[in-house]
């Protein structure tokens, strides 16, 4: 193990542990020769920063904090500033005995981590699965955008008692990461999933109550590339599964489709991510759900938004700004809720829900 290390032939591919603990040290270094990488480790940020303006990558296993005692310490950040500047080809990872998820999302956004790993949850075989997606995959300086993995990524997490069974689809490690997290931790059973074709596979053998889903599922940071995204959001619907989108790149016309045409239960941007709002907006679909599926007419969650609105006595209009959708949406809704209901006129709809539902 060195501390310094001087340039090698550009054949071997190369990790970078930058860590201060020594135990860490040690067990990253050893994880990564296993994965036929030489290592070099460097312990400050300025020690990191000659390595990387000495020779280039493959990968960086980056701490947090870079001062021994210091949680407040954040070099680590710098070192992946440093990473992105000057060996772009490296795919950098952050690993942390310190993190929150909002530090989480700044890591993924701002600075260019793959992903974001806590050191109290790490894991010898997880990690080694990692390090197999991230080698599999064409080093980040030959796209402009983060390539999909070129081998199967889907992951099942364990959960309390109780929990919902939800699906995660995104091509970002680090969201689909972060999101499995965040749901674990809500005590619901997870399956991580990274395209389309791996996702639609698992819901044609499981049985999911959420789903939660990116529109951007290939490697284009254009709206065009969502054509999979909406494809995945069509069959979730099919199964009846609500469906929250966490988007990066999508405009708000798709939000609109989103929302209208494919009847998702909800439409969240990456860049303005609220664990908070997140988790409550998770809590409310899956309540949703299960109203639905108590017998509501056989109503979609979506559907029965329409028609508790419907009941206040709001308009077309009314309804379509306090759900952003369109009125013909709420058309198509309404027709579909008449049809479901056995009844042909909002007033005999109105009469029906307060029957089996009357005001308390």
């Amino acid at each position: 193990m060195n501390a310094m290390a001087s340039p090698h032939p550009a054949a071997v591919l190369r990790a970078l542990v930058v860590e201060d603990d020594r135990s860490w040290q040690q067990i990253l270094t050893e994880l990564l020769t296993d994965a036929g990488l030489t290592t070099d480790v460097a312990a400050s940020h300025e020690t990191a920063l000659a390595l990387i303006r000495a020779v280039p990558h493959r990968v960086a296993v980056v701490d947090l904090a870079l001062a021994a005692g210091d949680h407040r310490n954040e070099d680590g950040l710098r070192v992946l500033t440093a990473i992105r500047r000057h060996d772009p080809g490296c795919t950098p990872i952050l690993l942390t005995g310190f993190a929150t998820v909002e530090l989480a999302v700044s890591a993924l956004k701002e600075y260019g981590a793959y992903t974001c790993l806590r050191k109290e949850r790490f894991r010898r075989a997880e990690f080694r699965a990692l390090m197999r997606e991230v080698l599999a995959m064409p080093p980040l300086s030959a796209s402009p955008a983060r390539p999909l993995p070129a081998t199967p990524t889907s992951v099942e997490t364990d959960a309390t008692p109780g929990g919902a069974f939800v699906l995660v689809v995104d091509d970002d490690a680090g969201w689909r990461h972060l999101l499995g997290e965040l749901l674990t931790e809500a005590g619901h059973r997870v399956r991580l999933c990274s395209s389309y074709s791996e996702a639609w596979g698992w819901l044609r053998r499981e049985t999911y109550h959420l789903a939660v889903l990116d529109l951007a599922l290939v490697p284009t940071p254009t709206p065009a590339g969502h054509v999979d995204g909406f494809r995945l959001l069509a069959a979730v619907r099919q199964a009846e599964i609500p469906a929250i989108i966490i988007s990066g790149v999508a405009t708000a016309a798709d939000a609109e489709r989103a929302l209208g045409e494919y009847d998702a239960f909800a439409f969240l941007e990456k860049r303005a991510f609220s664990r908070s709002l997140f988790g409550q907006i998770v809590a409310a679909a899956l309540a949703s759900a299960t109203r639905t599926a108590t017998g509501r007419f056989g109503l979609t969650p979506r559907e029965a938004e329409v028609l508790d609105l419907l009941v206040e006595g709001l308009t077309n209009r009314a309804i379509a700004d306090r759900l952003v959708i369109s009125p013909n949406t709420v058309k198509r809704h309404l027709k579909a809720i008449f049809a479901k209901m056995g009844v042909t006129t909002r007033a005999a709809a109105v009469a029906k829900a307060m029957s089996e539902h009357p005001p308390s």
